[in-house]
């Protein structure tokens, strides 16, 4: 019966194991056939949508799989582990939800969503459940490891500084990452018939050369001209992005966008703990019979941790930046890593248990 219970349990992780790692293989192929589009061409909204997907059911299966071991009492790693673990996942894959909405549903480029609330929460579940783990571990890391914790978490808060101010000169950086810094080239141009919008009040100029001109045909060519394009040209910026948003979203929009300063704060300080965390992690589950799982664990945290420096790099470095850059496959390795670390911690302890309750039957 032992015998038995061990097989289907090894079949069933080694079933999720191979199924996590062929959904980060098809993410990693979408991300790397997909993000760069053709010159002088946006992103399509399906390539949005895809990669909406793909980090959606990422996180899901990651929640599910870690409320799996939360309500397992064999877990010898603590059932509040895992349960912190599980809603970090599930505040994640809310929050991206409601980003994708904002974003694709309601055509939104914002500084803050409502998803940024359920982020919050997740780093907060995160950082929870990864440090009851190092609590309960009773670290007895040597000098050396240490020393590789410091160096670390000393790089990890240089680089989160330097990716975190934003660019000095004004101008435009590209990155063979972010391709949709010529996608949305005209975006950029769209902003100038705003400056001539606003002096369309010079358009009473051209009745001053009709009073004085000597030829009034030149004149009469001259009023038509700068007053029909100012016209159009203010349209579609005043009007035509933000006609489609219902008031609710753009008032919701306007009042959360003062708060973006504090999050970054938070998402930068956040960062930086998980980096940490997950270093300490690492060095200290190296070895044993559980280091498989929580070196999962880790290798997430520091996915996760890759995946937000790229994209604070490039909302604060690169003009007008549209989400989906190569880097943020990244957040679905973070996915699904923490769905293998938990299938594996659930497996371990699972053998662990039955071969401990057949010893005590024998004996």
């Amino acid at each position: 019966m032992n015998k038995s219970s061990g097989s289907k349990s090894a079949l069933s992780v080694q079933t999720i194991v191979l199924a996590q790692i062929g959904w980060a293989v098809l993410a990693l192929l979408f991300f790397l056939l997909f993000s760069v589009p053709a010159p002088g061409q946006p992103r399509p909204y399906w390539y949005s949508v895809g990669t909406s997907i793909l980090e959606t059911i990422a996180f899901v299966t990651a929640a599910i799989l870690c409320f799996r071991n939360w309500q397992s009492p064999q877990i010898v790693s603590g059932r509040n582990v895992w349960l912190c673990i599980g809603l970090g996942m599930l505040c994640y894959f809310i929050g991206n939800l409601l980003f994708s909405y904002w974003e694709l549903g309601l055509g939104i480029e914002p500084d803050v969503s409502p998803g940024d609330f359920f982020f919050v929460f997740a780093y907060i579940f995160l950082l929870i459940g990864m440090l009851l783990v190092v609590i309960s571990r009773r670290l007895n890391l040597e000098i050396w490891q240490w020393g590789i914790v410091g160096v670390i978490a000393a790089l990890g808060i240089i680089l989160a500084y330097l990716v975190s101010a934003p660019a000095t000169d004004g101008t435009a950086q590209s990155s063979f990452l972010s391709p949709a810094i010529a996608q949305t080239a005209p975006a950029k141009p769209a902003q100038k018939p705003r400056s001539t919008a606003q002096t369309a009040p010079a358009a009473a100029k051209p009745k001053s050369p009709t009073a004085t001109s000597p030829a009034p045909a030149t004149s009469d060519k001259a009023l038509p001209a700068p007053v029909i394009p100012t016209e159009k040209a203010s349209t579609p910026v005043t009007t035509g992005e933000n006609s489609k948003v219902p008031a609710w979203a753009q008032t919701l929009d306007n009042i959360l966008s003062p708060l973006k300063p504090f999050l970054d704060w938070f998402y930068v300080i956040s960062d930086i703990l998980l980096l940490i965390i997950a270093t300490t992690l690492l060095l200290a589950f190296w070895g044993g019979r559980f280091a498989q799982s929580w070196r999962m664990i880790a290798a997430a945290a520091f996915s996760f941790y890759i995946a937000d420096i790229w994209f604070k790099y490039a909302t604060n470095r690169l003009s007008n930046y549209q989400s989906g850059g190569l880097l943020e496959v990244f957040w679905i390795f973070s996915g699904v890593l923490f769905g293998i670390g938990a299938a594996l911690e659930y497996d371990v302890s699972s053998r662990s248990r039955s071969r401990t309750g057949g010893r005590r039957r024998t004996s």
